[in-house]
């Protein structure tokens, strides 16, 4: 494997960036081949479905066209589990993992696919990381599905509740949102346990890795990273926005929380006011939901989760310097100023890069479906916002999509797992000019 990594960037001249597409490309044709045996499904599976299956599981969204629990034998659901934990943690992770547990050096070469796969600014310490990334996933992992245990065994028996406890906490930490349940977690709404414990994960999961080593190593909130401070506090602000608003506008709505006693009103909006930025669970049926609340959804799905997390969307942080270069804009302060720090003008225009890519690709999503799709724009727009936060949520089109339906939110999926600055590193040559244009004068607003 070593030797792999180190020859096919050279053979093909590829960056890291287009070596990690490729194995991820890879990761999925795999994925759905295996998914397309007949020892996977009770009964057949198209390719296309096979595809799409794969596609989700491996870049950690939870859209299926059909039930995974009802469609798939125990070694489909173990090929899904695999894909959304290879696809959460990221491949590479896995394949510096074994290089070093079979005691070879790792080379500047992986260093550099690492630091792409992982979103660092430099390759110093990315082995650690990689270290501290496996350990505390694993670990995390492990504890979720082990409490779960006391809950889904005595709901399925012994040996499906164990597989569900796992399968459901690796789902919940690398934010994929499959369930095997047919009504997804409506069985558990207002149950404490797994309310508690799959939004635990998902958070975990969606924070990101380098603000887990970063509170690992220094325990204390002043000593932090200004990138850990800033997650942290929106990853609270944005959570708590989200639960009271949920519960205003859906406290009243029949078919959602106003068939609940006041407590599971309660747990209800607290697991759909977290879980919509990027994990994809849900505890009601999104269908029947306000169209106001559908709206502060997609919201919350575009924002998505951390940088270097399992989740999607343009990343909490991308959103937050925005924000703060709308203040400063306002405010006509010359720099964009975050907790007594200013942010790098390369920072705001790229955030500004990545949340402009992603509003085109799913403005060019939304136009093609609504040609191909017999739905209404609202649940057109919430399936590709949700396929391209690599959410996983949807108001019930996933399984009527058409082919070219499929194809395109497949592609969304994709967009949003990879990201927009990488896949236009993929397709553009970066040419660094070493001179300055004369200044030009626009007339804009």
């Amino acid at each position: 494997m070593d030797l792999f990594i180190k020859k096919i960037p050279k053979s093909f001249s590829l960056n890291p960036a287009q070596f990690l597409i490729l194995l991820f490309f890879s990761l999925i044709i795999i994925g759905a081949c295996l998914l397309k045996l007949p020892v996977a499904t009770h009964g057949s599976l198209s390719w296309i479905n096979s595809f799409f299956f794969a596609t989700s599981a491996a870049t950690v969204t939870g859209l299926a066209p059909l039930n995974p629990g009802t469609t798939f034998t125990l070694f489909g659901k173990l090929v899904i589990m695999f894909l959304v934990q290879l696809g959460g943690l990221g491949i590479m992770t896995f394949a510096i993992l074994i290089i070093m547990i079979m005691g070879k050096k790792i080379g500047i070469k992986q260093r550099r696919i690492i630091k792409e796969e992982l979103n660092q600014p430099t390759i110093g310490g990315v082995i650690r990381l990689v270290k501290n990334l496996v350990i505390f996933s694993i670990t995390i992992e492990l504890i979720g599905s082990i409490i779960l245990c006391f809950r889904f065994i005595p709901e399925v028996g012994w040996d499906r509740g164990i597989f569900y406890s796992f399968f459901h906490s690796v789902s919940a930490y690398n934010n994929a949102g499959f369930s095997l349940w047919s009504n997804g977690l409506g069985n558990f709404v207002g149950d404490p346990l797994t309310n508690i414990v799959i939004s635990l994960l998902i958070i975990s999961g969606g924070i990101g890795f380098t603000v887990l080593v970063d509170l690992w190593d220094k325990k204390r909130f002043k000593t932090l990273t200004l990138h850990s401070k800033v997650m942290l506090v929106g990853t609270f602000i944005v959570n708590v926005t989200s639960i009271i608003v949920i519960y205003v506008l859906e406290t009243h709505n029949v078919r959602t929380l106003g068939a609940l006693s006041s407590i599971d009103k309660v747990w209800a909006a607290y697991f759909q006011g977290i879980s919509p930025r990027t994990a994809g669970f849900n505890t009601i049926d999104i269908s029947k939901l306000e169209p106001s609340t559908i709206l502060f959804m997609i919201l919350l799905m575009f924002i998505g989760a951390g940088s270097t997390s399992t989740g999607g969307g343009i990343k909490l942080t991308t959103f937050f310097v925005i924000l703060f270069a709308v203040v400063s804009l306002i405010r006509g302060d010359e720099h964009v100023v975050i907790g007594k720090r200013t942010v790098k003008h390369d920072v705001i225009i790229r955030s500004l890069g990545i949340a402009s890519l992603s509003i085109i690709c799913i403005f060019i999503a939304l136009f093609i479906l609504t040609v191909t799709e017999k739905a209404s724009f609202l649940s057109i727009l919430f399936e590709i916002v949700s396929a391209f936060g690599t959410v996983g949520l949807s108001m019930g089109l996933t399984g009527d999509l058409s082919f070219i339906g499929k194809i395109v939110i497949m592609g969304v999926m994709i967009f949003g797992k990879i990201g927009p600055i990488s896949l236009v590193f993929l397709i553009t040559k970066s040419t660094q000019k070493h001179f300055r244009y004369p200044d030009a004068k626009f007339f804009i607003g």
